[in-house]
């Protein structure tokens, strides 16, 4: 957990000397990735605010997802272009995924999309972590501040 409150630090000292707002759409992680930047210094000047879209209606209804599986390229790439636009910020970060023990849509436990929605342009990355859901949960927080950091930095 010290990992994710450094880079979470780096977010927020990035965000404050360039003047970037950040928003935030998560799923898998349920409100994790949210507590981990709003934790972080300074974030009522730059974290805008975040959306947990843990069912399907809510990613479809609020954050303009189509009709595909949610835990996929084109849903992620959806919320973190939802998030941007219904919160107003500079940079949104998206993570969905699937924390386990079984499958979902398709996809094995572990297997999680993250995108960063950013300048008009659109980072998505796939991962396939290992480990016990709570394992994963964590590896996806600190992956997704990892994309985070690079976009704000840009």
């Amino acid at each position: 957990m010290v990992r994710i409150g450094e880079l979470a630090e780096r977010v927020a000292d990035t965000a404050v000397r360039t003047g970037r707002t950040v928003a935030v759409t998560e799923s898998l992680t349920c409100g994790k990735l949210s507590a981990a930047l709003g934790a972080a210094p300074d974030s009522a000047r730059w974290l805008r605010g975040g959306v947990v879209a843990y069912s399907a209606h809510v990613k479809h209804r609020v954050l303009g997802v189509p009709d595909v599986p949610v835990v996929s390229e084109p849903a992620v790439r959806a919320m973190a272009a939802g998030a941007r636009s219904l919160l107003d910020a500079d940079i949104a970060v998206a993570v969905t995924g699937v924390g386990g023990p079984g499958a979902q849509d398709g996809e094995p436990a572990g297997s999680v999309w993250f995108a960063v929605d950013a300048f008009g342009e659109t980072r998505v990355r796939h991962e396939q972590f290992d480990g016990e859901p709570e394992q994963v949960l964590a590896a996806a927080v600190e992956a997704a501040i990892g994309m985070l950091l690079d976009a704000v930095g840009n």
